[in-house]
């Protein structure tokens, strides 16, 4: 079968992949086909007998900077299989920041080229002539881009038919309709004396969604306003 989905990855640490991805349902997934996983050694393409792929900064300064000349080659080998809609991103603490909706984006498009950046970064130049997005997994700053990228692919990877099962499963978490999920509870009914809430247990599927939207509301309010903020936005504009 042919891959609904297809990860190819720049790094100068291939062995890295598929790591965590290669586990689980998206293990499972990539051995059936689901989707694909391609590595480009990065150094594959320095011309020295030592692979070097990075210099001095300009300017000065600690650390080393990949150049611009490798990289183009990298993202240009990697261009000749990629589809024209596939997202091109330098995973970068810079970058925007990444979301569920950046996760469905990238499996709409049906793959995506990540490059996993080292050392102090990587040279402008590359990033303004190859027109890369920056994409950022959060506000810290991680060795490299390959544990990042593993997160990432793993949230999109999820979104695949096929991997998760029902639809349901996905449609009912975190962010999806714009909330933090709800509490989840399963038996023993009654643990260390804590009891599954009552509503949940009495067979009412209309209390019970209504208790799970409540509860999805007030857990998104009390610990994330900016996305409370947002979605009390968007259901204003709904009811104009």
């Amino acid at each position: 079968m042919s891959s609904q989905f297809t990860a190819q990855v720049l790094t100068i640490f291939p062995d890295m992949f598929p790591g965590t991805l290669g586990q689980s349902l998206a293990g499972k997934g990539l051995k059936d086909g689901v989707w694909s996983l391609k590595t480009l050694d990065i150094r594959d393409f320095s011309s020295d007998k030592h692979r070097s792929v990075d210099d001095t900064p300009a300017g000065g300064g600690p650390g080393m900077v990949m150049r611009a000349d490798i990289l183009g080659k990298a993202i240009d080998a990697a261009r000749e299989t990629a589809a024209p809609e596939w997202p091109l991103v330098y995973l970068s603490p810079r970058g925007r920041r990444f979301t569920q909706a950046e996760a469905q984006r990238w499996q709409k498009a049906g793959g995506v080229t990540m490059l996993c950046g080292r050392f102090e970064g990587v040279d402008e130049r590359v990033l303004e002539a190859r027109q890369v997005e920056e994409i950022s997994l959060g506000d810290f700053i991680l060795s490299g881009g390959e544990p990042a990228a593993l997160v990432m692919l793993d949230s999109v990877v999820r979104l695949l038919p096929g991997i998760m099962g029902k639809q349901e499963t996905l449609d009912e978490e975190s962010f999806e309709s714009g909330l933090l999920e709800y509490p989840h509870y399963t038996r023993p009914q009654v643990w260390e004396g804590h009891e599954i809430p009552e509503v949940l247990t009495s067979g009412h599927h209309g209390k019970i969604a209504e208790w799970r939207r409540l509860k999805a509301e007030e857990i998104t309010r009390l610990r994330r306003p900016d996305l409370w903020s947002t979605y009390e936005r968007d259901k204003n504009k709904v009811k104009d």
